[in-house]
């Protein structure tokens, strides 16, 4: 998968479809010169322009600073010439900000580099590339990761810097991919949003200067996710290049574009903003998290389903990745905190009745946590609304045949709190400055060992005390008064290593990971929680918006997904139980509401869709996701599509069974019926379905090139939902 073509100086890295070549230049400088459609390894250098003027500095030293400013750096660095953004940057003892990386060595090997400490890909049936560089007047060495993973159109880089000089220096930029491409036609699709509005799918084109996304929240946010891609302005789901970048970490983190002076574009993405400092000590080492880069000449799509198949086979380490998960019901949305323990047995006990696998316990059951105002960071069952702790209630859930979770919020402490009482230096902030409370709360100091401890401690009492099977870890706030440079990364790091000690002390428990929402909806998570909540919007017209932007980068089997009542409590609208249903089995399914309140006709809808559930879910967790609608206004997303419907497909890797789903948002008077043209399956086999009670058998070919006819359905957000059968 990777060569080196020594007399060319030339490094080929290839996946199935895809090729990404570097080579090394004059005087030891390491430039990016191609990456695209799959080629065969040859000499490529004449796409550098290297005998164009302003020339390499051996044959033009007098124009140095302008080859500086051109050439395509596969690692640029700030302060030599390069007025391009850098991906990494150095400042000494007087603030001074240069650095110069030249090559060293390189080695070629089987297996991979994993980043300390923190996430990152996994597995066996790999390759990978070190190429050491050294930025001479510090003694700094940067040795550049990649690795390619068999069968999978991704590539895998990262950095690690390690001080080998006499003097600490500055770290100020460490990013963990950049990529020179030789082009300027480009439109940049990423992801923007807010609490209840996440991962909004943005495409517009790209124009000279910077375009830039980021968060400096201490996590990765509500507001943008750690994605973006590069796509020709022709690109479609199925049709067209598309480059798509994304990085494994849950912090603060940057991805821009920026398009040249010579209509040239660099893309970048790094664990780190604009403000980040660290001190990088002599004989010290810093890892940059990975960034996994995906091309695709196939569409949006292809790229989406390679980003899946790397995430699902060699970064989610859960068992849960190859089995069934259950069927959940949550109570937040059915009781908030207005709970006691004969109101949780009564909704257990008809949940039980419906074939529902898994009671979880929300907010609420600790403290004296009778609203969002206090008892955070005490960890003991409430006995005013739970007597005798939890053991009462597990045990009643357990005797009906279901399993028991439990929601936790450990990175936070309430000013109002036993905890804070006695340790009020246990909250993130600043000597002498008051620190800003958000949702009536503080962040717990997880750069400190005893602090992280304190928590565990808690944690597993409880986790030891009663049988649980599930727990949701929520993060609600974000971080302030942060009290060094760089502080972020160390707290996004004690955050890992505590996650690391639960799942290593509690390997079959489910781990759903959580942030107010979808505040880290990102692939550092899914190395410890293989299904993350994906927006406290339950509503299914919105959940169509946030998921598909989700799928964009994430396997939908990570999207926590969940049936809630209706009118919603986030938008008000009301939508069918049934498409409440089918929306939700685009990723992981359960229920947030209380089942004792829903209309008979509900209720008898419920053992049915948890029947189907475990008949799809296995497609929906292992199959080929393809999106064959687009939920998004025209002017936000793709101008040639309109928002009036929503369908995907699920598609088994053997192409002998998929799942379609088609959501009609908007009804519209005197239509005809939609034909919706389907993907992925095989287009020589015959495939039986039924829509709407009418059976039918069709070709493959027919169902990919002719389509599916789906009727003018009466009222907005009705679906249809069928699975097809290769006969």
């Amino acid at each position: 998968m990777i060569t080196y073509l020594e007399e060319a100086g030339q490094f080929q890295l290839d996946t199935p479809n895809a090729s990404y070549v570097l080579t090394l230049a004059d005087e030891g400088y390491l430039l990016h010169t191609y990456w695209g459609k799959r080629i065969a390894p040859q000499d490529l250098s004449d796409l550098l322009r290297l005998n164009d003027p302003p020339f390499v500095p051996s044959k033009n030293e007098r124009e140095r600073a302008s080859f500086m400013d051109c050439a395509p750096f596969e690692y640029p660095c700030a302060g030599i010439g390069d007025y391009r953004e850098a991906a990494f940057c150095l400042q000494n003892e007087h603030g001074a900000r240069a650095c110069d990386l030249r090559y060293v060595s390189h080695r070629i090997y089987n297996g991979k580099y994993n980043p300390r400490a923190i996430p990152h890909t996994w597995g066996n049936g790999c390759e990978s590339l070190d190429i050491k560089m050294i930025d001479a007047p510090t003694g700094v060495e940067v040795t550049l990761h990649y690795t390619v993973f068999e069968g999978i159109d991704a590539i895998i880089r990262s950095a690690t810097l390690e001080n080998c000089g006499d003097r600490d220096v500055t770290l100020v930029r460490a990013f963990s991919a950049s990529v020179d491409l030789d082009d300027d036609r480009f439109e940049m699709i990423s992801l923007y949003g807010s609490w209840a509005r996440e991962r909004q799918a943005e495409r517009l084109p790209l124009r000279h200067g910077k375009q830039r996304l980021d968060s400096g929240r201490g996590e990765s946010s509500h507001q943008y996710s750690p994605f973006f891609a590069l796509v020709r302005p022709e690109t479609t789901e199925q049709q067209g290049e598309a480059y798509g970048f994304t990085l494994i970490w849950s912090g603060d983190f940057t991805l821009q574009a920026e398009l040249t002076q010579f209509c040239q574009t660099r893309a970048q993405i790094g664990a780190q903003t604009d403000d980040f400092l660290w001190r990088l000590s002599t004989e010290s080492e810093f890892d940059t998290p990975e960034a996994v880069l995906v091309y695709s000449a196939e569409g949006i799509g292809a790229m989406s389903r390679s980003f899946h198949k790397l995430f699902s086979d060699h970064l989610i380490r859960s068992d849960y990745r190859y089995i069934e998960r259950p069927v959940l019901i949550n109570n937040w949305e059915a009781t908030y905190f207005d709970f006691n323990l004969e109101k949780l047995k009564t909704i257990a006990d008809e949940a039980a009745k419906l074939g529902i696998e898994l009671f979880v316990l929300d907010d609420g059951w600790f403290g004296r946590r009778d609203s969002d105002n206090c008892s955070l960071g005490d960890w003991t069952p409430d006995e005013r609304k739970l007597p005798g702790g939890l053991k009462p209630l597990t045990d009643h859930i357990t005797g009906k045949g279901m399993q028991f979770g439990l929601w936790f919020e450990p990175e936070m402490i309430s000013p109002d709190s036993d905890l804070f009482r006695a340790h009020p230096d246990y909250a993130v902030g600043i000597e002498g400055r008051a620190r800003t409370q958000s949702r009536a709360q503080y962040v717990l100091d997880y750069s400190r060992r005893d602090v992280r401890d304190a928590v565990w401690e808690q944690m597993k009492k409880i986790l030891d005390s009663a049988p649980i099977s599930y727990i949701k870890w929520d993060m609600n706030r974000q971080l302030t008064e942060e009290p060094y440079a760089g502080y972020s990364l160390e707290y996004m790091r004690g955050v890992y290593q505590m996650l690391e000690r639960l799942v290593t002390e509690y390997p079959d428990i489910l781990l759903e990971s959580c942030s107010g929402g979808g505040a880290r909806f990102d692939p550092g998570m899914l190395y410890y929680s293989p299904q993350i909540w994906a927006s406290d919007d339950t509503d299914a017209k919105e959940r169509l918006r946030i998921q598909h932007g989700a799928s964009l980068f994430m396997p939908p089997a990570a999207i926590g997904s969940h049936v809630s009542v209706c009118p919603n409590h986030a938008t008000g609208r009301v939508t069918p139980f049934e498409t409440r249903a089918n929306v939700a089995m685009f990723g992981t399914f359960g229920y947030e509401l209380d089942v004792t309140q829903l209309s008979e006709d509900e209720r008898a809808q419920i053992p049915e869709q948890i029947a189907r559930w475990h008949s799809i879910s296995r497609l929906v967790r292992d199959g080929c996701l393809w999106r064959l609608g687009n939920p998004f206004r025209p002017s936000g997303y793709a101008a040639q599509q309109n928002a009036d419907y929503d369908a995907w497909i699920f598609v088994s890797a053997d192409k002998s069974e998929a799942v379609f789903t088609y959501v009609q948002i908007t009804a519209e008077a005197n239509m005809k019926s939609r034909r919706i043209l389907l993907a992925g399956l095989d287009p020589d086999a015959d495939y039986a379905y039924t829509i709407r009670g009418t059976e039918d058998i069709k070709s493959g070919a027919y169902l990919m090139q002719c389509g599916v006819m789906l009727p003018n359905l009466w009222g907005d957000m009705q679906s249809v939902q069928t699975t097809l059968q290769k006969l």
